[in-house]
């Protein structure tokens, strides 16, 4: 008997994670990836820091914290399987004052009610003994959060995908989609520019940037609106890569909704210092001279991005003075790492972060997931999505055929 045909709309990591799933768990389905790149993994997946998140932060039994934890053990197994490189290399939260330094202990909480293992506080000797060139007073140290290739994983998921009968569809845009029986037909633009419409049983969009878009396409809200914010890392030199061992990161301020600069090492040996956080004047637009006009305009207009701008313009001011002076963007460096020099760095990689806010102009915090007829929309899959794919996979899978897959092959 033939199986339901399943479209998946994105080719990142997510997309990738939820096509082999389906076609794990139901081998006689027909899944399509449709990508409107000509390659994989080319904007969220390709251009972020590599962090697999441990799940420190998050709050308790949210969706978020479930598929972080499972996340992290399914991607950590799917990695030595498939020996692609994943290094526990470990974190410090710094604590630079007593302000800071009181917030561990909520997050310490946090950690250990999710789940994560050997989170532990130390005080200003211990942080030297983890990182001797980095300066605090105290921190948190979470020995196992890791570093791994997301955009090899995305093509090794991809590989199983067409190994097991499924097919990856590069250049094709989706433009619309139409309620036909039972069914879903995707009209789309093909590499050629050929327009292209077939026949779906079920559709998922894993659209990164362009989710809410593509749910509306579908017929589905508008609400919550992606907002773009460019991320901007700058590098250390080779020789200066020995001023971190791990992952060092600021206690988060609950205040401001960005973390701040860090200090993350990557699998390639390189050390990113970063990112700011700045809005984006594209979708997809990773300088100040990459300008949509539809897509300022659409944020612009959205009320919700006009009050969280309202509420929080001081960072965004501070942001900005740090994007446009690497000066002032290494100086919020040196609170961590003293020995820091502006000489010791280079440009490095720019990403955006497809961050849904709320109509009140609230940042969505968890993973937002929706369901109209036959479309599945990942509405909101920030940090940690990539590290919680695989588990993302399975929740996804459940939706679209009703099943309780957790565990399967």
């Amino acid at each position: 008997m033939t199986g339901p045909r399943i479209a998946v709309v994105g080719g990142g990591i997510v997309g990738a994670a939820v096509a082999r799933r389906l076609v794990s768990v139901q081998p006689s389905a027909r899944v399509t990836i449709l990508e409107k790149e000509e390659g994989l993994a080319r904007h969220q997946t390709g251009r972020n820091s590599g962090v697999v998140h441990a799940g420190l932060y998050y709050t308790p039994g949210s969706l978020k914290a479930r598929l972080c934890r499972r996340g992290v053990g399914l991607l950590r197994e799917f990695c030595a399987e498939r020996r692609i490189a994943y290094q526990e290399i470990g974190k410090v939260l710094v604590a630079l004052d007593a302000a800071e330094e009181a917030r561990l202990g909520d997050i310490e909480d946090r950690a250990r009610a999710n789940g994560v293992p050997g989170v532990r506080r130390i005080d200003g000797d211990e942080l030297r003994a983890i990182e001797p060139h980095v300066r605090g007073i105290a921190g948190l140290h979470s020995p196992t959060t890791a570093i791994v290739d997301f955009p090899g994983v995305t093509g090794a998921l991809a590989a199983d995908v067409v190994d097991r009968g499924g097919e990856v569809r590069l250049g094709f845009e989706v433009t619309g989609f139409t309620e036909r029986g039972g069914g879903v037909r995707v009209s789309g633009r093909g590499a050629d520019g050929a327009l292209v419409e077939e026949l779906f049983d079920t559709v998922v969009v894993c659209a990164g940037l362009q989710s809410d878009r593509v749910a509306e396409l579908a017929g589905d809200v508008a609400e919550p609106r992606v907002v773009p914010f460019r991320g901007e890392y700058y590098l250390l030199r080779p020789e200066r890569r020995h001023l971190v061992r791990g992952l060092v990161y600021p206690v988060p301020d609950p205040r401001y909704p960005f973390l701040g600069v860090h200090l993350t090492p990557r699998v390639d040996g390189a050390v990113m210092v970063g990112p700011n956080a700045v809005m984006a004047l594209a979708r997809e637009g990773y300088s100040w001279t990459d300008v949509s006009p539809r897509d300022l305009a659409a944020t612009v207009a959205y009320p919700g991005f006009r009050t969280f701008a309202r509420q929080h313009w001081r960072t965004g001011i501070r942001e900005m003075v740090g994007s446009l002076s690497a000066r002032a963007f290494v100086a919020a460096a040196q609170r961590y790492v003293p020995e820091l020099r502006l000489a010791d760095v280079v440009p490095g990689p720019r990403g955006i972060r497809a961050q849904a806010l709320d109509p009140d102009g609230s940042l969505v915090d968890d993973f937002r997931i929706s369901r109209r007829g036959s479309v599945v929309a990942l509405r909101n899959a920030p940090s940690p999505g990539a590290t919680s794919c695989l588990a993302i996979a399975e929740y996804v899978t459940d939706l679209v055929l009703g099943t309780e897959t957790a565990g399967a092959a």
